[in-house]
């Protein structure tokens, strides 16, 4: 059956339901189920594209860059694929809230807080603790104590997320299976039939309520995400398949764990090339590709 709902984890779908003026309300309810201690009364949306300070820096992307009236500055990113030195972009990405209060003239360096969000349609390891969803990271000393707390990091993993609808209970966990289910509900649920913040999210994601153009966009969007899963599904078995059967058998003739090691790392950079190809077939952009990836353009260029 076709859907009723969105998907939030489009890039139409997440920004239909959370980056928009009319949906400041869900924006702000969310916000405050991660970061109650804000107590987010009001925000405003700010430029989601972040420049460098010339034309050969990198520039910065996000899905959502908003500030507090009280000046916090939050970044949320959905992110529908495991990319290669994710963390490393979260940091990167941060960089630029924390620039872009430099005041010009005599200025004591004070400088207001910056969250940054990430919603993850995947885990970390998938080896690790499979019901740790949450994870929020500070600047600690050895000690571990809070050294600097002007600047956290939240990560969900959404797949680690497995709460049945009747043990949902916090505000928090009603998002996150919000989320989670959207596309698969075929009416409001009772959990979410008494909060008007909820039942404005359902009504903007239902699909009947899009004009003709912007069900246009959506379905070019679903598309893109689920070309990009099912790239990097295809990549990993692929990867992993190979690797693992060249591990074991270079294993067997060596005598010698590195066989396996080695394997395994022949494994990870063939998943790599696999994904390059697969992209490039379904048509995504060298510079997607490099967001997909987090290889370099010489690299994606030499890989495909």
């Amino acid at each position: 059956m076709k859907a009723k709902y969105l998907n939030p984890f489009t890039d139409f779908g997440f920004k239909k339901i959370f980056g928009e003026e009319a949906s400041k309300p869900q924006l702000i309810s969310f916000l405050n189920s991660i970061l109650p201690h804000l107590n987010i009364i009001d925000l405003n949306f700010k430029p989601s594209e972040q420049s460098g300070k010339n034309v050969f820096d990198r520039k910065a992307i996000y899905d959502l860059y908003c500030q507090t009236k009280s000046g916090e500055r939050i970044i949320v990113e959905i992110q529908k694929a495991k990319q290669n030195y994710f963390i490393d972009r979260s940091v990167f990405y941060s960089t630029f809230p924390i620039q872009e209060q430099a005041q010009k003239g005599d200025w004591n360096f004070q400088l207001d807080a910056v969250y940054c969000i990430g919603i993850l349609d995947f885990t970390f390891n998938e080896t690790e603790n499979k019901t740790d969803y949450l994870h929020i990271a500070q600047l600690k000393d050895q000690h571990g104590k809070v050294f600097y707390d002007k600047l956290t990091y939240v990560y969900i993993e959404m797949p680690n997320f497995k709460k049945a609808l009747e043990e949902v209970e916090t505000n928090l966990e009603k998002w996150l299976y919000f989320i989670q289910h959207l596309e698969d509900f075929k009416n409001i649920p009772q959990l979410f039939d008494k909060d008007i913040v909820f039942i404005d999210a359902f009504t903007k994601a239902e699909l009947g309520n899009l004009d003709r153009s912007a069900q246009m966009e959506y379905e070019n969007s679903l598309k893109v995400y689920r070309d990009l899963k099912n790239v990097l599904d295809t990549a990993t078995d692929t990867g992993i398949h190979q690797g693992y059967q060249l591990g074991k058998i270079e294993g067997k003739i060596e005598g010698k764990i590195e066989g396996k090691i080695e394997g395994e790392q022949i494994g990870i950079q063939k998943e790599k090339i696999e994904t390059v190809k697969q992209a490039r077939l379904i048509g995504l952009s060298v510079e997607d590709i490099m967001k997909l990836t987090g290889l370099k353009k010489e690299e994606v260029e030499k890989k495909y």
